[in-house]
């Protein structure tokens, strides 16, 4: 079975954009974690990442989606990257023995939120994750 990307929804709050975007995802938690939570696991799919410190308060820099810092940090389950204008949440649940759902936010301050150019790098994520023959 494949993975896929659902429709997402946003939403403005004042000068806030908050995008929600949900994932199902052809692996275990504990086999996407490192794709959500690691310089390289990060870089196979979403963007180059120079720092990631994989902790609470770790400085972050995310190529094209900024520097900052980890605002929330649940090993195997959540992580959370508060970069410059935005933040961006992955929050991983199970979804029976051998998959698992990413439920993704991305909240940005000014410019709106491009739910396309999200949805390309969750087609890498899927593609980099899918089972081999």
């Amino acid at each position: 079975m494949t993975g896929s990307v659902e429709q997402g929804t946003s939403q403005s709050h004042g000068n806030t954009h908050i995008l929600h975007v949900l994932v199902r995802l052809p692996r275990t938690m504990e086999t996407v974690w490192p794709a959500l939570s690691t310089p390289k696991g990060l870089g196979s799919w979403c963007t180059d990442v120079e720092v990631l410190e994989p902790r609470l308060g770790g400085t972050v820099r995310l190529g094209e989606l900024g520097a900052g810092q980890v605002t929330a940090w649940d090993v195997d389950r959540v992580a959370e990257y508060t970069v410059e204008g935005g933040r961006i949440r992955f929050h991983l649940e199970r979804d029976g023995d051998a998959r698992c759902v990413l439920r993704f936010t991305h909240e940005r301050v000014g410019g709106g939120v491009s739910e396309q150019r999200w949805r390309v790098r969750f087609e890498r994520l899927i593609a980099v994750l899918e089972p081999g023959p």
